[in-house]
Protein backbone atom coordinates (compact mmCIF):
# COMPACT_ATOMS: atom_id res chain seq x y z
CA UNK A 1 0.00 0.00 0.00
CA UNK A 2 1.22 3.54 -0.65
CA UNK A 3 1.84 5.62 2.44
CA UNK A 4 -0.18 8.74 3.10
CA UNK A 5 2.76 10.86 1.97
CA UNK A 6 2.94 8.80 -1.26
CA UNK A 7 -0.62 9.94 -1.96
CA UNK A 8 0.67 13.48 -2.46
CA UNK A 9 1.31 12.44 -6.07
CA UNK A 10 -2.22 11.09 -6.55
CA UNK A 11 -5.00 12.80 -8.49
CA UNK A 12 -6.42 14.59 -6.60
CA UNK A 13 -3.62 14.93 -4.05
CA UNK A 14 -3.91 12.79 -0.92
CA UNK A 15 -6.74 10.71 -2.33
CA UNK A 16 -6.96 6.94 -2.58
CA UNK A 17 -9.06 6.95 -5.74
CA UNK A 18 -6.50 5.00 -7.76
CA UNK A 19 -5.42 2.66 -4.94
CA UNK A 20 -8.28 0.16 -4.96
CA UNK A 21 -8.98 0.05 -8.69
CA UNK A 22 -11.34 1.85 -11.09
CA UNK A 23 -14.97 2.34 -10.04
CA UNK A 24 -14.22 1.15 -6.49
CA UNK A 25 -17.26 1.27 -4.20
CA UNK A 26 -15.73 -0.05 -0.96
CA UNK A 27 -12.97 2.39 0.00
CA UNK A 28 -11.00 1.33 3.06
CA UNK A 29 -13.26 -1.68 3.63
CA UNK A 30 -10.97 -3.23 0.98
CA UNK A 31 -8.43 -3.58 3.82
CA UNK A 32 -10.57 -6.36 5.31
CA UNK A 33 -9.02 -9.19 3.32
CA UNK A 34 -10.10 -12.82 3.87
CA UNK A 35 -6.82 -13.52 5.67
CA UNK A 36 -7.36 -10.64 8.08
CA UNK A 37 -10.97 -11.66 8.72
CA UNK A 38 -9.93 -15.24 9.47
CA UNK A 39 -7.25 -14.01 11.87
CA UNK A 40 -9.76 -11.73 13.60
CA UNK A 41 -12.16 -14.62 14.16
CA UNK A 42 -9.52 -16.24 16.39
CA UNK A 43 -9.94 -13.34 18.84
CA UNK A 44 -13.17 -14.89 20.11
CA UNK A 45 -12.18 -16.53 23.39
CA UNK A 46 -15.00 -16.07 25.91
CA UNK A 47 -18.05 -15.62 23.70
CA UNK A 48 -19.06 -12.38 25.46
CA UNK A 49 -21.06 -10.20 23.08
CA UNK A 50 -21.64 -6.46 23.11
CA UNK A 51 -24.26 -4.78 20.94
CA UNK A 52 -22.93 -1.42 19.81
CA UNK A 53 -26.17 0.20 18.57
CA UNK A 54 -28.29 2.56 20.62
CA UNK A 55 -32.08 2.35 20.14
CA UNK A 56 -33.10 4.09 16.93
CA UNK A 57 -35.08 6.64 18.99
CA UNK A 58 -32.35 7.31 21.58
CA UNK A 59 -31.34 10.74 20.28
CA UNK A 60 -34.76 12.26 19.68
CA UNK A 61 -35.06 15.11 19.12
CA UNK A 62 -31.91 14.88 17.02
CA UNK A 63 -29.39 17.51 18.19
CA UNK A 64 -28.88 19.12 14.78
CA UNK A 65 -32.62 19.61 14.27
CA UNK A 66 -32.48 18.08 10.78
CA UNK A 67 -34.27 14.78 11.44
CA UNK A 68 -37.83 14.27 12.63
CA UNK A 69 -38.81 11.73 15.32
CA UNK A 70 -39.52 8.17 14.20
CA UNK A 71 -43.10 6.89 14.13
CA UNK A 72 -43.55 3.17 14.79
CA UNK A 73 -46.92 1.72 13.77
CA UNK A 74 -48.16 -1.73 14.76
CA UNK A 75 -51.21 -3.32 13.15
CA UNK A 76 -53.03 -6.66 13.22
CA UNK A 77 -54.98 -8.41 10.46
CA UNK A 78 -56.50 -10.75 13.00
CA UNK A 79 -56.35 -11.58 16.70
CA UNK A 80 -53.21 -13.69 16.40
CA UNK A 81 -51.20 -11.60 13.93
CA UNK A 82 -48.99 -8.52 14.32
CA UNK A 83 -47.04 -6.48 11.75
CA UNK A 84 -45.53 -3.02 11.74
CA UNK A 85 -44.02 -0.22 9.70
CA UNK A 86 -41.98 2.92 10.26
CA UNK A 87 -42.49 6.52 9.19
CA UNK A 88 -39.80 9.21 9.45
CA UNK A 89 -37.07 6.59 9.84
CA UNK A 90 -33.89 8.59 9.28
CA UNK A 91 -31.13 6.06 8.73
CA UNK A 92 -28.61 8.32 10.49
CA UNK A 93 -30.76 9.36 13.43
CA UNK A 94 -28.98 7.22 16.03
CA UNK A 95 -26.00 4.84 15.87
CA UNK A 96 -24.94 5.00 12.25
CA UNK A 97 -22.49 4.14 9.51
CA UNK A 98 -21.88 6.74 6.79
CA UNK A 99 -21.87 5.52 3.20
CA UNK A 100 -19.26 6.97 0.86
CA UNK A 101 -21.92 9.08 -0.88
CA UNK A 102 -22.66 10.92 2.38
CA UNK A 103 -20.06 13.71 2.25
CA UNK A 104 -18.21 15.24 -0.71
CA UNK A 105 -15.27 17.56 -1.04
CA UNK A 106 -16.10 21.12 -2.20
CA UNK A 107 -13.27 21.07 -4.73
CA UNK A 108 -12.96 17.43 -5.79
CA UNK A 109 -16.47 16.03 -5.37
CA UNK A 110 -17.38 12.67 -3.87
CA UNK A 111 -15.21 9.56 -3.54
CA UNK A 112 -13.81 8.31 -6.81
CA UNK A 113 -14.69 11.53 -8.61
CA UNK A 114 -18.48 11.25 -8.45
CA UNK A 115 -19.71 14.76 -9.23
CA UNK A 116 -22.18 16.44 -6.90
CA UNK A 117 -24.71 16.82 -9.74
CA UNK A 118 -24.56 13.06 -10.34
CA UNK A 119 -25.08 12.15 -6.69
CA UNK A 120 -28.86 12.43 -6.97
CA UNK A 121 -31.78 10.76 -5.25
CA UNK A 122 -31.98 8.38 -8.22
CA UNK A 123 -28.30 7.45 -8.09
CA UNK A 124 -27.04 4.34 -6.31
CA UNK A 125 -23.31 5.00 -6.68
CA UNK A 126 -21.34 4.71 -3.41
CA UNK A 127 -24.46 3.55 -1.58
CA UNK A 128 -24.50 1.64 1.69
CA UNK A 129 -25.55 -1.51 -0.16
CA UNK A 130 -21.97 -2.00 -1.38
CA UNK A 131 -20.96 -2.77 2.22
CA UNK A 132 -24.23 -4.49 3.14
CA UNK A 133 -23.91 -7.10 0.38
CA UNK A 134 -20.94 -8.79 2.06
CA UNK A 135 -21.01 -7.36 5.56
CA UNK A 136 -18.08 -5.83 7.39
CA UNK A 137 -16.15 -8.11 9.75
CA UNK A 138 -12.67 -8.05 11.22
CA UNK A 139 -10.52 -7.04 14.16
CA UNK A 140 -11.78 -4.19 16.30
CA UNK A 141 -9.73 -2.23 18.82
CA UNK A 142 -10.90 0.26 21.44
CA UNK A 143 -9.28 3.53 22.46
CA UNK A 144 -10.88 4.69 25.71
CA UNK A 145 -10.30 8.44 25.98
CA UNK A 146 -12.02 9.23 29.32
CA UNK A 147 -10.20 6.40 31.12
CA UNK A 148 -6.88 7.55 29.69
CA UNK A 149 -7.40 11.11 30.96
CA UNK A 150 -8.58 9.82 34.33
CA UNK A 151 -5.50 7.62 34.74
CA UNK A 152 -3.30 10.55 33.72
CA UNK A 153 -4.98 12.75 36.32
CA UNK A 154 -6.03 15.27 33.68
CA UNK A 155 -9.42 17.01 33.71
CA UNK A 156 -11.74 15.80 30.96
CA UNK A 157 -15.25 16.96 30.09
CA UNK A 158 -17.39 15.30 27.43
CA UNK A 159 -19.20 18.56 26.64
CA UNK A 160 -16.01 20.29 25.53
CA UNK A 161 -13.83 20.47 22.44
CA UNK A 162 -10.92 18.10 23.03
CA UNK A 163 -9.09 17.65 19.71
CA UNK A 164 -7.13 14.38 19.63
CA UNK A 165 -4.16 14.60 17.28
CA UNK A 166 -1.92 11.74 16.13
CA UNK A 167 0.49 12.10 19.03
CA UNK A 168 -2.37 11.86 21.53
CA UNK A 169 -3.80 8.80 19.76
CA UNK A 170 -0.39 7.16 20.03
CA UNK A 171 -0.22 7.98 23.74
CA UNK A 172 -3.65 6.49 24.39
CA UNK A 173 -2.87 3.36 22.38
CA UNK A 174 0.46 2.84 24.16
CA UNK A 175 -1.03 3.37 27.62
CA UNK A 176 -3.85 0.91 26.92
CA UNK A 177 -1.74 -1.72 25.18
CA UNK A 178 -3.40 -1.36 21.79
CA UNK A 179 -1.38 -2.24 18.70
CA UNK A 180 -2.36 -2.20 15.05
CA UNK A 181 -2.18 -5.05 12.56
CA UNK A 182 -3.58 -3.46 9.40
CA UNK A 183 -7.25 -3.73 8.50
CA UNK A 184 -8.31 -2.82 12.05
CA UNK A 185 -11.56 -1.10 12.93
CA UNK A 186 -10.82 1.59 15.50
CA UNK A 187 -13.52 2.45 18.04
CA UNK A 188 -13.00 5.74 19.87
CA UNK A 189 -14.86 6.15 23.16
CA UNK A 190 -15.23 9.81 24.12
CA UNK A 191 -18.08 9.41 26.63
CA UNK A 192 -20.17 11.99 24.76
CA UNK A 193 -23.22 9.81 24.10
CA UNK A 194 -23.29 8.43 27.64
CA UNK A 195 -23.24 11.94 29.07
CA UNK A 196 -25.81 13.25 26.60
CA UNK A 197 -28.29 10.45 27.21
CA UNK A 198 -28.07 10.90 30.98
CA UNK A 199 -29.19 14.50 30.62
CA UNK A 200 -32.82 15.56 30.91
CA UNK A 201 -34.49 17.08 27.82
CA UNK A 202 -34.13 20.49 29.44
CA UNK A 203 -30.41 19.92 30.07
CA UNK A 204 -29.90 18.73 26.49
CA UNK A 205 -31.57 21.86 25.15
CA UNK A 206 -29.32 24.04 27.31
CA UNK A 207 -26.08 22.34 26.21
CA UNK A 208 -24.67 23.31 22.79
CA UNK A 209 -24.59 20.11 20.75
CA UNK A 210 -21.45 21.23 18.91
CA UNK A 211 -19.25 20.60 21.94
CA UNK A 212 -17.54 17.25 21.77
CA UNK A 213 -14.15 15.57 22.06
CA UNK A 214 -12.96 13.74 18.95
CA UNK A 215 -10.33 13.50 16.26
CA UNK A 216 -8.46 16.69 15.46
CA UNK A 217 -8.92 18.28 12.05
CA UNK A 218 -5.25 17.73 11.29
CA UNK A 219 -3.39 16.11 8.42
CA UNK A 220 -1.42 14.00 10.91
CA UNK A 221 -4.70 12.29 11.89
CA UNK A 222 -5.34 11.31 8.26
CA UNK A 223 -1.76 10.05 8.03
CA UNK A 224 -2.20 8.11 11.29
CA UNK A 225 -5.36 6.38 10.06
CA UNK A 226 -4.19 5.70 6.50
CA UNK A 227 -0.70 4.41 7.32
CA UNK A 228 -2.18 1.95 9.82
CA UNK A 229 -4.56 0.73 7.11
CA UNK A 230 -7.56 1.42 9.32
CA UNK A 231 -10.64 -0.04 7.63
CA UNK A 232 -13.25 1.78 9.73
CA UNK A 233 -13.22 4.41 12.44
CA UNK A 234 -16.22 4.94 14.70
CA UNK A 235 -16.93 6.88 17.88
CA UNK A 236 -19.70 7.51 20.37
CA UNK A 237 -20.08 11.17 19.44
CA UNK A 238 -21.90 12.99 16.65
CA UNK A 239 -19.06 13.27 14.15
CA UNK A 240 -16.04 11.14 15.25
CA UNK A 241 -14.07 14.37 15.04
CA UNK A 242 -13.96 17.13 17.63
CA UNK A 243 -16.73 19.72 17.58
CA UNK A 244 -16.68 22.56 16.80
CA UNK A 245 -13.83 22.93 14.35
CA UNK A 246 -11.34 25.22 16.08
CA UNK A 247 -8.17 24.75 14.08
CA UNK A 248 -8.17 22.85 10.79
CA UNK A 249 -5.78 21.91 8.01
CA UNK A 250 -8.72 21.57 5.63
CA UNK A 251 -10.29 25.00 5.25
CA UNK A 252 -11.21 26.01 1.70
CA UNK A 253 -10.42 29.72 1.15
CA UNK A 254 -13.47 31.86 0.45
CA UNK A 255 -15.99 29.11 1.18
CA UNK A 256 -19.37 30.41 2.34
CA UNK A 257 -21.54 28.62 4.88
CA UNK A 258 -24.43 26.64 3.34
CA UNK A 259 -27.93 28.11 3.45
CA UNK A 260 -29.25 24.91 5.02
CA UNK A 261 -27.84 22.14 7.18
CA UNK A 262 -24.59 21.68 9.08
CA UNK A 263 -21.57 23.71 8.02
CA UNK A 264 -18.85 21.17 7.15
CA UNK A 265 -16.16 23.76 6.51
CA UNK A 266 -12.82 22.54 7.84
CA UNK A 267 -14.24 19.22 8.98
CA UNK A 268 -12.25 15.99 8.81
CA UNK A 269 -15.25 14.32 7.17
CA UNK A 270 -14.38 15.78 3.79
CA UNK A 271 -10.89 14.37 3.24
CA UNK A 272 -11.59 11.28 5.34
CA UNK A 273 -14.64 10.10 3.39
CA UNK A 274 -14.42 11.83 0.01
CA UNK A 275 -10.65 11.57 -0.56
CA UNK A 276 -9.55 8.50 1.41
CA UNK A 277 -12.82 6.55 1.20
CA UNK A 278 -12.84 5.65 4.87
CA UNK A 279 -15.83 4.05 6.56
CA UNK A 280 -17.01 6.30 9.42
CA UNK A 281 -19.40 5.45 12.24
CA UNK A 282 -21.03 7.78 14.74
CA UNK A 283 -23.02 7.55 17.98
CA UNK A 284 -21.97 3.96 18.65
CA UNK A 285 -22.72 2.50 22.09
CA UNK A 286 -19.32 1.80 23.60
CA UNK A 287 -19.79 2.07 27.37
CA UNK A 288 -20.40 -1.61 28.18
CA UNK A 289 -17.64 -2.78 25.85
CA UNK A 290 -15.25 -0.23 27.37
CA UNK A 291 -16.05 -1.37 30.91
CA UNK A 292 -15.34 -4.96 29.96
CA UNK A 293 -12.10 -4.02 28.22
CA UNK A 294 -10.98 -2.10 31.31
CA UNK A 295 -11.83 -5.07 33.53
CA UNK A 296 -9.87 -7.72 31.61
CA UNK A 297 -7.28 -5.49 29.92
CA UNK A 298 -8.16 -6.88 26.47
CA UNK A 299 -9.00 -4.13 24.01
CA UNK A 300 -9.16 -6.19 20.82
CA UNK A 301 -12.15 -8.22 19.67
CA UNK A 302 -13.97 -9.68 16.70
CA UNK A 303 -16.26 -7.00 15.25
CA UNK A 304 -19.20 -7.47 12.90
CA UNK A 305 -21.05 -4.63 11.17
CA UNK A 306 -24.08 -5.32 8.96
CA UNK A 307 -25.70 -2.16 7.58
CA UNK A 308 -29.20 -2.35 6.13
CA UNK A 309 -29.27 -3.46 2.50
CA UNK A 310 -30.76 -0.22 1.17
CA UNK A 311 -29.80 0.23 -2.50
CA UNK A 312 -28.18 3.64 -2.77
CA UNK A 313 -28.53 4.30 0.95
CA UNK A 314 -26.60 7.28 2.33
CA UNK A 315 -26.22 5.68 5.74
CA UNK A 316 -27.54 2.97 8.01
CA UNK A 317 -27.66 1.75 11.58
CA UNK A 318 -24.46 -0.31 11.89
CA UNK A 319 -26.03 -3.36 13.56
CA UNK A 320 -22.60 -3.80 15.13
CA UNK A 321 -21.55 -6.50 17.58
CA UNK A 322 -18.21 -6.88 19.35
CA UNK A 323 -17.36 -10.45 20.39
CA UNK A 324 -14.57 -11.22 22.86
Amino acid sequence: MPTYDDLAAATPPFSSWQVFGPDDQLGTINHLTPERVAAAARLVRTGRRFGLDYPVTAFEPYPTGTRRPLEHHVFANNEFHRDDWLDSFYLQSSSQLDALRHIGHPVHGFYGGLAAQDNTADSTALGIHAWAERGIVGRGVLLDVPRFFEEEGVEYRTASTVALDAAMLDRIAAAQGVDFHGGDMVLLRTGWAEDYLHRTPEQRAATPWRLSPGLAQREDVLRWLWDREVALVAADNLAVEADPVVESDFRVPGEAAPEKGVDHSGMLHRPLIALLGMAVGELWRLDELAADCAADGVREFFLTVKPLHVIGGVGSPPNAIAIK
